[in-house]
């Protein structure tokens, strides 16, 4: 039944639009003729044809998008694609057509501005459409196909270089200022305060306050709005610019992290962290929590779980993780 509301929906769409008004209200009534019931077969049929429309209008208002002011279309596209003289072949192409034209202005929109994020400002739906359109009809006029490939990595190649570029001139700038350390692995940090007790190795956990900023000074994460501000974990749950910290910081340190790309998300894009992105971290050690002291493995009510959440007191931070 579904199958047959959709494509008949589809059909009903491209239907001609060159019926007056005054014809669509006078079409709105259905144009089958009355079946004549002959039996208890054709009875509990036809009454079980008027219990399958039971939600149908919703459906197609919240699903669908259809103004039921056009049901008349909707009912010429059904009566359409149950009759026997209908050209099935030809209507479920039209229909795939108008369905994939949705699934372009909504999934694979919302996957292409994933893939292309800070490549572009927006992404043109229209323009879109189409490129969509002239691929389709072998029109390369503007772009081939392998010229449009082409055209895309090149972008996205720029952008990358700009990111990296960008991330590498503020290293440089840190590296000079005073009191700022780097590590041979690229991490840099300055002390802002230095505590005076145990440090973490990888089997223990921290219980640590932190903020995060992007270079331009965005801050896409903080602990400090939260409640509590407090969040644990081990060394090893994060990425590894925070491991290298982690196990370098005595507890009840603050220290400012400025975490080179390869140490924190690499190429991936994790929202307001653009790929390729250098981080800075402000964060506090607020104890250190030893293996040995555990009664037993089994993780804490604060300790991090594999997947972030937006409250995190029982989750470890989502823009720390591996």
């Amino acid at each position: 039944m579904k199958k047959i509301v959709l494509l008949a929906l589809l059909f009903a769409m491209g239907a001609s639009l060159n019926t007056t008004e005054a014809k669509k209200k006078k079409e709105n009534k259905p144009t089958t003729a009355p079946l004549v019931l002959q039996n208890a077969n054709d009875s509990i049929s036809y009454a079980t044809g008027i219990e399958m429309t039971n939600g149908l209008i919703p459906y197609l208002i919240s699903q669908r998008g259809v103004d039921t002011t056009y049901l008349y279309k909707f009912i010429e596209g059904f009566e359409a694609a149950i009759s026997k003289e209908t050209n099935h072949p030809e209507l479920n192409a039209y229909a795939a057509g108008v369905d994939v034209a949705h699934m372009v202005s909504t999934n694979m929109l919302a996957t292409a501005k994933r893939n292309l994020a800070g490549v572009a400002d927006s992404l043109n739906i229209d323009a879109i459409n189409q490129g969509f359109l002239a691929a389709l009809k072998k029109d390369y006029s503007t772009f081939t196909d392998s010229a449009a490939q082409r055209y895309v990595k090149d972008r996205k190649e720029q952008h990358i270089l700009a990111l990296k570029k960008e991330g590498e001139e503020f290293l440089k700038q840190t590296a000079k200022q005073p009191g700022v350390t780097t590590q041979p692995s690229g991490l840099q940090y300055r002390v802002l305060r230095q505590g005076n007790g145990p440090i973490a190795t990888a089997n223990d956990q921290v219980e640590v306050k932190y903020e995060g900023r992007l270079v331009d000074g965005t801050i896409f994460d903080s602990s400090y709005k939260r409640n509590p501000q407090t969040t644990t974990f081990r060394p090893t749950d994060v990425i590894k610019g925070w491991t290298e910290a982690l196990t370098m910081m005595p507890e009840g340190s603050m220290w400012e992290l400025y975490i080179p790309y390869n140490l924190a998300y690499g190429e991936r894009n994790m929202g307001e962290i653009k790929p390729y992105s250098t981080l800075i971290f402000r964060v506090e050690v607020e104890k250190v929590i030893k293996a040995e002291e555990k009664k037993t493995d089994t993780p804490s009510a604060n300790s991090p779980a594999p997947t972030p959440q937006k409250k995190v007191t029982t989750r470890k931070p989502a823009t720390i993780k591996k």
